[in-house]
């Protein structure tokens, strides 16, 4: 025992090093590229493609550069008693207590994301144990001499019969991929000495014989390709997919025609292969395969602005999806009903300011925002609405109306601050409040509508009219209409002035084919404006 343990405490502890790529800074593309080793000094890339890059072909100069996983270290992950250890499978196996089982190994381990890698000199169970981790080099495993010879954990192995000592062995020539499984060295056959032939063995020693190569093998999804699988073209199709897979996933841009194809020959190779080995796993996996496909060549068409099928040309909104549509409706219903003063220009003011303050009940304001709006005095504006305490700001309105993108006015609104009983009347998460901001933003201020100097009351209109059409752009449900006194009431104008709004809409390039009727408004929305609309669903 007291043997065992001197030997375990004189052990030298596995290397480990890691390289890591962070942001230099909030809103900034560019990002830093640093390594633990005390000599490598950290890098600025200006992207993180960039910066990914320069990560990997740092780490793979150490890899060629560092010597060749020892056999006799303590593993790494061993010293800081990593959880991820694996215990023996029986009652009978003893492991020592510096390594749970295997050869020392040193593995390359990443997180999914790309942001980090780490080199360990561990044994061979704990790489396993790690589901990221892949194999660069491995040592020899050491046999353990006879008790009582005198062995030490850090002396050098003994030297084979017949030939020199046993050397640790080097990196190949080719740099690791880290998408890859390792190979193993082939193990170099020693002379046998010439002499008599009744003093050569009869049998050269097991660690000298010739290993028999089999056929590489694939990799894909997690699984290994069998070598002997059939037919070869099969075999030979799952092993190209993997590793066109991996060339994907180290694409800089990604391309989804190419993806949709990949999907495409995945599932149609795990069909063959679920018909060869009747495995129910490979059929399900080649239905999401199909799945996957469908969905990047629909996302691949909406990219370029087509769409499937010959449906006619599609269109990108800038909101996407049902959700993101209801939830404009919704915010311009609350206006409606809640704004603190009449009037359009009020009205137009009280959106934009809900719009920034809607998740929390405060946010950031500067002049443009309001001077960019058509209000015909802004500052009263802004005023009435404070004195009327709807609006709570940091400072003075004249403070406000002069205040510039690098010095915000804090602003909120203690209508839409939730607490422990009220949570507020938006149930709309923190990434969506700017997505419809920034949409209200493009539809009151769309060039044409700019250079028409048109009233808030138009830009109010407009505004109603993109979220009251349906796909193709047809106003109100199946294109029926939409009722006018829903329009004046939203505008605060007088019914009998839409007419007048309208036309200018349509002399916007806004509407085509407007009718104004004694109770109803149609026509729909001109294709220039359709990625501006909120569909009806």
């Amino acid at each position: 025992m007291g043997v065992e343990a001197h030997a375990t405490n004189e052990r030298v502890t596995g290397r480990r090093w890691t390289v890591r790529l962070d942001p230099v800074g909030r809103g900034r593309a560019d990002v830093r590229v640093s390594c633990s080793r005390p000599a490598c000094a950290a890098q600025v890339l200006p992207s993180a493609a960039d910066g990914r890059t320069a990560a990997i072909a740092h780490l793979k100069a150490h890899l060629r550069a560092g010597p060749a996983p020892r056999p006799s270290v303590q593993c790494a992950c061993r010293a800081e008693e990593c959880h991820t250890h694996i215990r023996p499978a029986g009652p009978r196996e003893r492991p020592v207590p510096w390594r749970c089982g295997g050869a020392v190994v040193l593995a390359v381990i990443t997180d999914r994301e790309g942001r980090w890698w780490q080199v360990l000199e561990c044994c061979s169970r704990c790489a396993a144990a790690h589901p990221t981790a892949k194999v660069v080099a491995t040592a020899p495993v050491a046999e353990a001499p006879a008790r009582g010879d005198g062995f030490r954990a850090d002396a050098p192995a003994p030297a084979t019969p017949g030939g020199p000592a046993a050397t640790t062995p080097t990196f190949s020539a080719i740099s690791p991929h880290f998408s890859h499984s390792a190979t193993a060295a082939a193990t170099a056959v020693p002379q046998q000495a010439s002499g008599p032939r009744s003093s050569a063995p009869r049998s050269a020693p097991r660690s000298a014989r010739p290993t028999r190569k089999r056929p590489p093998r694939g990799r894909i999804a997690q699984r290994l390709v069998p070598h002997d699988l059939r037919p070869v073209a099969l075999r030979d199709e799952l092993t190209e997919l993997g590793e066109l897979f991996r060339a994907y996933q180290a694409r800089t841009e990604p391309d989804l025609a190419v993806l949709a194809d990949l999907h495409a020959r995945k599932a149609e190779a795990f069909n063959a292969w679920a018909e060869v080995t009747a495995d129910t796993g490979l059929r399900l996996d080649a239905r999401r395969a199909e799945q996957a496909a469908a969905t990047a060549r629909l996302q691949h068409l909406h990219r370029i602005g087509q769409a499937p099928d010959g449906e006619g040309p599609a269109v990108v909104r800038l909101l996407t999806a049902p959700a993101q549509w209801n939830h404009a409706r919704a915010v311009l219903a609350h206006v409606a009903e809640n704004a603190p003063l009449p009037g359009a220009e009020a009205r137009l003011l009280v959106l934009m300011v809900t719009l920034r303050t809607a998740q929390s009940g405060v946010g950031n304001l500067v002049g443009q925002d309001i001077k960019g709006l058509p209000l015909q005095d802004p500052e009263h504006l802004v005023g009435q609405l404070v004195e009327s305490g709807w609006l709570g700001i940091s400072g003075t309105v004249e403070e406000l109306i002069a205040s510039r993108p690098e010095s915000p006015t804090r602003i909120s609104v203690p209508s839409l601050t939730p607490d422990e009983d009220d949570p507020g009347p938006f149930t709309f998460g923190r990434k969506l409040r700017p997505k419809l901001s920034g949409w209200a933003q493009r539809v009151v201020g769309e060039k044409k509508l700019r250079k028409g100097k048109t009233g808030a009351d138009v830009r109010l209109l407009a505004l109603a009219l993109a979220t009251g059409a349906d796909g193709e752009g047809w106003l109100g449900p199946g294109g029926e209409g939409i009722g006018l006194d829903a329009l004046s009431s939203w505008c605060s104008v007088d019914p009998a002035d839409l007419p007048d709004l309208v036309d200018r809409l349509t002399a916007a390039d806004w509407l085509a084919e407007a009718d104004v009727t004694g109770t109803l408004l149609t026509g729909r929305l001109t294709e220039r404006v359709l990625p501006l609309g909120c569909p009806l669903t």
